[in-house]
């Protein structure tokens, strides 16, 4: 499929941006990464994009959409309709909206944010809590993946991409995987996915 209208703005090391490009990927559809740090978000051309200054940022042709999770929704919406990544029976619609709201929920707050404190020592939450909520995340991702294969249906969604990257990468939050076999095994299953791209790795700086 070529769409060479559809731009991506975002940076490699955003979990937020990984979920989107992973979904690019895997359908097949080829666009323009835009890289998108601190300096280009505050501009005001940017801000025309989006006034939130935020990451991630999709163009397709006119279209501008803002917000990872809406973006997911979308791509899958226009062109891919007939595939199960967005299950359009009611049962299978809830289930992917449960885990859209904890991907801009717990996993946001909790590994996300404990990662960005970790990796850059910024961040207004409190690091503390955010690894607890990590933790809870965890136990209850692990309990909830021990007898399923994926984390809203028989079968891989969007639900799984948005929340991947953050859980893959929880352990550069400090956040450890070693007790959470079901999810270790969860993520080798995205990992195996045709088109799967990975986000790449970030080392905690040493102290000083």
């Amino acid at each position: 499929m070529n769409q060479a209208t559809i731009k991506l703005y975002g940076t490699p090391l955003s979990g937020h941006c990984h979920r989107v490009s992973l979904l690019l990927n895997i359908l097949g559809i080829t666009y323009e990464y835009v890289e998108a740090p601190a300096s280009l978000r505050a501009s005001a051309d940017f801000r025309k994009l989006n006034p939130l200054g935020q990451i991630p940022v999709l163009t397709d042709g006119d279209l501008v959409l803002c917000d990872s999770n809406a973006i997911l929704v979308y791509l899958v919406k226009r062109y891919a309709a007939a595939s199960p990544w967005l299950p359009d029976d009611a049962v299978g619609a809830a289930q992917v909206q449960r885990w859209l709201s904890i991907a801009a929920g717990e996993l946001r707050y909790g590994p996300a944010n404990a990662r960005i404190y970790s990796l850059w020592k910024i961040g207004k939450d409190d690091p503390i809590r955010a690894t607890e909520i990590g933790h809870d995340l965890l136990r209850f991702m692990e309990t909830h993946l021990t007898d399923r294969n994926y984390l809203a249906t028989d079968h891989p969604t969007i639900a799984d991409l948005a929340c991947y990257s953050y859980i893959a990468h929880a352990p550069e939050g400090g956040i450890s995987l070693d007790d959470c076999p079901a999810v270790r095994t969860w993520l080798a299953r995205i990992e195996n996915l045709p088109g799967f791209v990975a986000m790449p790795r970030s080392v905690i700086p040493a102290a000083a």
